[in-house]
């Protein structure tokens, strides 16, 4: 129990009226004594050291605390009171004290053992609940950060409908799960060079990947589609959410399968799909 503890002699310093007069200094001077002697690396082969350790960071955050060392003081006042007034009690002075105490329970003076028992246990609650206090407050600082926010997650915030994104800014791109895959930082990088990309969200099914990326101009969203390609062997499908309307976009050259795309709806989009991936297969097999 931490109340039976003498925190003074945990730190090697006198304790009672001597320990009471200690500076500050001094008690931060013993610490770092006892700390380098009671450090856990320098006792490899004590299983308590940790504890030991343990105990002197308690100790002295007791002492250096001005409300716990002033009710530390004063239990170890009760005490010495107390351990006095026993050391006295022998042969005829014994005799005296009891016929004393006698006298005063017949008179119906309270107990001065039992009050002294009570005001004991009064400090030693109250130091108990500052030790308490000062163990929280290390807890506090102790607390980890909050993870984080993750790609994945903010682009969900962002791209997925509810933030407030121009739709014509945003990319449908889509594969198939054969040789190599994509992630959010390889789609980035494809996508960059057709403008600024704000966002890339990763979807799909084990069979087809899908993403949503989010370019920072409708511009770049229509420079994008059509010509970003990918991998040879895995071609990626580009389609616009929405498809952009722009008073001039004479500035990016319009290949002939982004012209399709203005008449392409419904069932018409998977043919498409079909004939670009066909035309990709064409091309990476030559180049074998």
């Amino acid at each position: 129990m931490d109340a039976q503890i003498d925190h003074y002699a945990v730190l090697g310093l006198p304790s009672g009226e001597e320990g009471a007069k200690l500076t500050e200094k001094e008690i931060n001077k013993a610490y770092r004594w006892k700390a380098l002697e009671l450090h856990p690396d320098k006792r490899p082969d004590d299983p308590n050291a940790a504890a030991n350790f343990q105990q002197l960071r308690t100790s002295y955050d007791i002492l250096r605390d001005d409300k716990a060392r002033k009710l530390f003081d004063e239990l170890l006042r009760v005490k010495r009171d107390r351990e006095l007034r026993h050391s006295q009690r022998d042969g005829k002075r014994r005799k005296m004290v009891s016929d004393l105490e006698r006298r005063e329970r017949d008179a119906n003076a309270p107990d001065l053992a039992a009050k002294e028992r009570e005001e004991e246990a009064r400090i030693a609650r109250q130091l108990k609940e500052e030790i308490a206090r000062i163990r929280a407050m290390h807890g506090m600082k102790a607390a980890p950060p909050p993870p984080p926010e993750t790609e994945k997650e903010s682009g969900r915030g962002r791209a997925g409908g509810g933030g407030g994104v121009d739709p014509e800014k945003v990319l449908k791109v889509s594969w198939e799960k054969v040789g190599e895959d994509y992630s959010a930082d390889k789609l980035r990088q494809l996508f960059s060079e057709f403008g600024e990309v704000e966002d890339v969200v990763i979807k799909g099914s084990k069979k087809k990947g899908s993403a949503l990326v989010v370019m920072a101009t409708k511009e770049g969203s229509v420079a994008a589609t059509g010509s970003v390609i990918g991998h040879l062997a895995n071609p990626l499908l580009v389609l616009p959410l929405k498809p952009a309307t722009i008073a001039d976009s004479s500035s990016f050259p319009k290949s002939a399968e982004t012209a399709k795309l203005s008449n392409l709806v419904g069932a018409g989009y998977q043919a498409f799909e079909d004939s670009v991936l066909k035309k990709l297969q064409k091309a990476a097999e030559k180049q074998k």
